[in-house]
């Protein structure tokens, strides 16, 4: 018997209400639940194959203990584990202090999990080194909002993206990151032609194609376009004096920075047109409403902080912030981004949006919590942390539910840290990540439909997250494992005292927090897990008393600053630190592929979400190619000023020529050499302590790897993943991946200088099952050519093919369409023979929900059919839309062509 179980998907800040179809034991499909406010029944590709991820062969299943650094970990039982952590965190604390410990969280936490981590450090051991994964993502913006308005609370909801008549995207791929919040600008702009749209990226992505106006800036010029955009609307009188009188201060300061961004200026500055720069400006400036969108573009920067405010000063000077249709409106990347910010899981705030800072908030913290005091000396944000780390100030790290190796920048530094640590835990849900072969300590969590607690989205809504299915394994909620962990170190650290964490359910966690947000601008003091199960996700403020919550803010024109009123920033344009130059001569950029989240420990685990995009590549633009003399595909040496990646190259027309792109998922475990992030640079932001991910400075050359490695093989994937990744580390390229659909199976690209020896093949060939049995097998040492497919029951199930590239994609095509073709044998036995029909190119996914692959979609609109017709025949573009842009590229390509 199934049942449905409504959750909250885990993936980015939209905060999509899902409806879990399990067993009790297994979960068997997802739906997007259509009474969910914030997508009413919408998911993406990410979330709509949920079911498909979590491969229990990728999980943590038991607690692992490592008992000396170099040895491997061992099996322990939980009482085992916990008393080994407390002791060790115990040891460090009393030898060193307690700021020689320190917390790594992450924006997946529930609310529940990140105050019990923030009690844990804070009222127990007594250090501010507790920071979140967050902090690469919204910090810039949490600095934004208070700066400008006096807190950090976004003050718009969803439907004003409908009821906007402007809207200005801004560093956000939204069609890629966001989605379902895209689908619906997307029907907005169908059912109101005139509502207008400009996009600022320095890519032309997906979200352009909806624009009426892209402004493709130079990376990181973003303040000054702001600065730009605000000077033609004080020329133009399309600014709101009375607005600015009555509720801002600041204005006449920011009024004469602005007259050094005149349009003539601003757009050198920026790289557009000058009529571009200034159409804007009259868009903005003449829409009855103004609503802006933002996400890491503004806010991965050294300047993150004065982009914000920058942007939010356009607001403040049109008076559109407080009603329908208007205001700043940040878009979080993470699923729980919000609640770590309520619950103060940066290590400069406090819960209820306090500052550890501020002696008063201490004070008030500590009352609460029944303590003498909090820590007053800061605390170390994430590049700071890992820095003290390396240097060896920290003693013990406590890393939960987030993947530092991966996602940090600089890997190398992270790596050297991690290494040095003397004690590292690691509380993961998947026993695979790059972080997890550090961690001295590995704590297996529940993960997504095995959870209980509660999420903030993007526009303040707070929804529950239901478990569905119990936890695998030996696995644990987070904050139980936190409490457990907690309660043990209490005897250390305050023996004979009553325990702060008497906990036995989140919903107590959850009881207890919401006080601390009592009279606080988020006040949720009314809520509770029953309210919330009984009226559906809310929105703070949702005081006590209150029937509904609160959908935007600032509607009487107050902000919470001292006089009630908002503030302008006034702060000049500043280069990014790293700029091109002859040594480095083209600029980096970092982000999201539609199908993929994050490190893709998760996602990396459901071979459908490979279709669309199956390896990371360097994408230039064609200019760039020709210039070099590269060709598409061609394997490459890009060069930062902190390391070196090895990857293909691609000719990218959604780029300027001098700029660089890379997909941000590729972690050591998918790229062979640390990943994306060994080239990106740690220098952050001074306010908000965000890294720059999205302006590096790179050199790009051809390298010469003679020697070629193409395996794809079918079945157990993660085990053959976990037995092959580590033969592979010695070459100067591997790619990995899965491929398939109804077949998942494991894809491997790989390429070094010199062929491996007899004894390296054999060990490959063993893994694989392609050493014995029914296996076609051709040699031929003179060429270094060297074929292995396996055939069971009339088709192919592996593929081993060294020193032949040109016949991989006909082979996997064959693969993919379960057949052995006639002309296999005959080619199979000929050295170096192009395959029957030539070389094909890979036929990727278009529409990951109905399984449509470019090919299919090209015939039909070479034999004259439509999108409509698309959809009708084919169903692609039918369920989340992601795909649409793309398939509107290949009818307007094929327009042209025709």
């Amino acid at each position: 018997m199934t049942v449905k179980t409504a959750s909250t998907c885990c993936y980015c800040g939209v905060g999509c209400g899902v409806l879990i179809e399990h067993d009790g034991e297994r979960i068997l499909d997802v739906q997007g639940d259509p009474t969910h406010p914030a997508n009413y029944g919408r998911l993406c590709t990410k979330g709509s194959t949920l079911h498909k991820t979590g491969d229990l062969a990728a999980r943590a299943l038991y607690p692992q203990l490592r008992l000396g650094k170099g040895l491997a970990r061992s099996r322990v039982d939980w009482d085992s584990a916990m008393s080994h952590a407390a002791q060790m965190f115990g040891q460090a604390i009393a030898e060193h202090g307690p700021d020689s410990v320190a917390f790594y969280i992450s924006g997946q936490l529930l609310t529940e999990d990140y105050y019990a981590f923030n009690k844990l450090a804070r009222a127990l051991i007594g250090t501010n080194n507790i920071d979140s994964n967050s902090r690469l993502c919204m910090s810039s913006a949490v600095v934004g909002y208070k700066r400008s308005l006096g807190a950090d609370s976004p003050p718009c909801s969803y439907e004003d993206i409908e009821r906007s008549d402007c809207v200005l995207i801004v560093g956000s791929n939204m069609a890629y990151a966001h989605p379902v919040l895209f689908r619906r600008l997307e029907q907005a702009k169908a059912e109101f032609p005139d509502k207008r749209i400009i996009v600022i990226d320095p890519r032309r992505t997906d979200t352009c194609d909806l624009a009426d106006l892209h402004l493709q800036i130079k990376p990181g010029t973003d303040v000054a376009l702001f600065h730009g955009l605000l000077h033609p609307l004080l020329s133009e009188g399309l600014i709101d004096r009375a607005y600015i009188e009555a509720h801002t201060r600041g204005f006449s300061e920011l009024e004469a920075l602005v007259a050094d961004y005149p349009p003539a200026v601003t757009s050198v500055l920026c790289g557009i047109a000058e009529a571009d720069l200034v159409a804007a400006a009259r868009m903005i400036g003449s829409a009855p409403s103004f609503l802006s969108l933002w996400c890491m573009g503004l806010n991965q920067s050294t300047s993150g902080s004065a982009k914000n405010s920058a942007l939010i000063n356009l607001h403040l000077a049109t008076g559109q912030i407080g009603k329908s249709g208007s205001g700043p409106f940040s878009l979080t990347g993470q699923p729980n981004a919000m609640g770590g910010r309520e619950t103060g899981s940066l290590s400069n705030l406090l819960p209820g949006h306090r500052d550890a800072g501020n002696a008063e908030h201490r004070d008030e913290v500590a009352d609460y919590w029944g303590v003498d005091r909090l820590p007053s000396a800061p605390g170390l944000s994430a590049i700071e942390l890992f820095e003290a780390v390396r240097d060896g100030r920290i003693k013990a790290l406590y890393i939960a539910c987030t993947n530092p190796a991966q996602s940090l920048p600089d890997q190398t530094l992270v790596r050297e840290a991690l290494a040095a640590c003397p004690f590292v835990i690691v509380q993961e849900a998947f026993g695979n990540t790059e972080t997890c072969q550090y961690a001295d300590l590995l704590l297996p969590a529940a993960s997504w439909g095995e959870k209980q607690g509660s999420v903030t989205n993007s526009e303040r809504r707070i929804s529950h997250v239901r478990a569905a299915i119990p936890a695998p394994g030996e696995a644990r909620g987070d904050w139980a494992i936190v409490c457990d962990f907690a309660r043990r170190l209490e005897k250390q650290l305050r023996p004979g005292q009553p325990s702060l964490f008497n906990f036995s359910a989140p919903a107590e966690l959850f009881d207890e927090f919401i006080g601390l947000t009592r009279g606080r601008d988020l006040d949720y003091s009314g809520l509770d897990h029953a309210l919330i199960e009984k009226l559906g996700p809310q929105q703070w403020p949702f005081p006590a008393g209150a029937t509904a919550g609160t959908r935007r803010l600032y509607a009487d024109g107050r902000f919470p600053t001292d006089d009630g009123r908002a503030r302008f920033l006034h702060e000049p344009y500043v280069p990014a630190i790293e700029q091109r130059d002859a040594e480095y001569p083209l600029t980096l950029n970092t982000g999201r592929l539609r199908d993929q989240w994050h490190g893709m420990s998760r996602t990396g685990t459901a071979a459908q979400l490979f279709g669309h995009v199956d390896q990371a590549q360097l994408s230039l633009h064609l200019d760039e190619l020709e210039r070099r003399n590269f060709s598409n595909g061609q394997l490459v040496k890009v060069t930062s000023r902190r390391g070196e990646l090895v990857l293909p190259v691609l000719a990218d027309d959604q780029l300027r020529p001098g700029q660089a792109f890379i997909p941000m998922h590729w972690g050591d475990r998918y790229l062979k050499g640390l990943g994306v992030n060994v080239l990106t640079q740690p220098a952050f932001d001074p306010l908000s302590k965000q890294p720059e991910l999205k302006h590096t400075g790179i050199d790009v050359q051809p390298v010469a790897l003679d020697w070629e490695l193409f395996i794809l093989v079918e079945g157990d994937v993660q085990q053959r993943f976990d037995a092959l990744r580590p033969l592979c580390e010695a070459f100067v390229f591997a790619s990995f991946a899965l491929t398939g659909r109804d077949r998942p199976a494991l894809l491997i690209r790989a390429a070094h200088t010199v062929a491996p020896d007899a004894a390296w093949m054999n060990s490959v060939d063993r893994l694989l099952g392609v050493d014995e049995g029914a296996v076609l097998v051709y040699d031929d040492p003179a060429q270094s050519v060297s074929k292995r497919i396996r055939i069971d029951q009339g088709r192919i199930t592996a593929i081993r093919l060294t020193g032949e590239a040109a016949a991989r994609d006909w082979l996997r095509g064959l693969w993919e369409r379960g057949e052995v073709s006639s002309p296999l044998h005959r080619w199979f036995m000929a050295p170096l023979a192009s395959p029957p029909g030539g070389a094909a190119a890979t036929d990727k996914t278009i529409c990951n929900c109905m399984n449509v692959s470019a090919s299919r979609i090209r015939a039909c609109v070479e034999n004259g059919m439509d999108l409509q017709g698309l959809k009708e025949q084919l169903g692609c573009g039918t369920q989340c839309g992601s795909c649409v842009p793309e398939i509107k590229r290949m009818l307007a390509i094929h327009a042209v062509t025709a």
